[in-house]
């Protein structure tokens, strides 16, 4: 059966003719930023993406088909959608035959990417094991979607609000390269160190695309996880932004909040208690990600036509 994919010309010329493509998700239009900011925020990321040589690809469900690659029309009336669906791997079938709207999360974007044939994705961070995951069981798709699916993932490393050790641990459980880029520690989304070793480091593009091409020649299922740290002049040191994330968290244990309203209520509080500190720190994360993932696709595509 034909795939329900619309993919906008810009795009399709590109992989037609095996120039550089980066993946971009659309949870961060619909769940991450008010409008205009998250239309303007969406637009300044597909321009990073452009200025490194690849070409950008927003994801989005709507109207009953998998957009890859967003008009400038689509994307505004994207960003002033305002219940569109938060898309995992469990609700992507249903929203496309409803003909709802849905954004794709870090999951649901590999997906769609890899359908596409695209093999790198830039996002800001990923979700993982939440806090008090041993009672909960509040583990992200995202995990297990990096040990499935084929795609190279360009993040500042998983949320700060997560439980990063477990979340390491799984992703090794789970057969997940974890490259940190230009350092040894993993980032922690806001701030550039988490503590955390790194299990592997990489210092330049090519041997991010290189190492992407050998799992596919060795038949290993899944993507890569390139944690990206954020600059240091657009950092939020953990040790400022660690009990700020605690005051989140136990506001939303209060509350009684749960499952996918836990992110969007934290990243909300916590913007709110750094006095939007935090969201300037995101939009600079999450443009630094994609200069990087136009880097490793525009290596990809030199390593696959040579």
């Amino acid at each position: 059966m034909t795939l329900p994919l619309l993919v906008t010309p810009d795009v399709r010329a590109a992989l037609d003719q095996g120039r550089p493509v980066v993946a971009l998700e659309s949870t961060i239009i619909t769940h991450g930023m008010p409008w205009p900011a998250n239309v303007d925020t969406a637009r300044a990321v597909e321009a990073a993406v452009r200025a490194g040589g690849a070409v950008p690809a927003t994801i989005a469900v709507m109207g009953g088909a998998i957009r890859i690659g967003l008009d400038d029309a689509t994307l505004d009336d994207l960003g002033r959608t305002p219940h569109a669906r938060k898309l995992s791997r469990a609700d992507l079938a249903h929203c496309l035959v409803t003909g709802e709207t849905g954004a794709t999360t870090v999951a649901a974007t590999m997906i769609c990417a890899h359908l596409a044939g695209i093999r790198v994705f830039a996002t800001g961070g990923i979700g993982g094991v939440h806090r008090g995951a041993e009672t909960s069981f509040d583990v992200s798709a995202d995990l297990y979607e990096l040990a499935a699916t084929p795609v190279t993932v360009v993040s500042a490393g998983a949320k700060a609000i997560l439980d990063l050790p477990k979340t390491l641990e799984l992703l090794e459980t789970l057969g997940v390269p974890v490259i940190a880029y230009g350092q040894d520690d993993v980032p922690a989304f806001w701030s550039r160190s988490s503590g955390l070793r790194a299990p592997m480091r990489a210092d330049d593009p090519a041997t991010i695309a290189a190492a992407h091409l050998m799992r596919g020649r060795l038949g290993l299922p899944g993507g890569q996880l390139v944690a990206n740290p954020i600059a240091p002049e657009h950092e939020v040191p953990m040790a400022e932004i660690g009990p700020v994330i605690e005051t989140a968290l136990a506001e939303a244990a209060a509350l009684g909040i749960a499952a996918k309203a836990v992110t969007p209520f934290l990243l909300d509080r916590i913007m709110a208690l750094t006095d939007g500190r935090s969201l300037a720190s995101n939009t600079e994360l999450v443009l630094a990600n994609a200069r990087l993932g136009a880097a490793i696709a525009v290596e990809l595509a030199r390593l696959i036509r040579a």
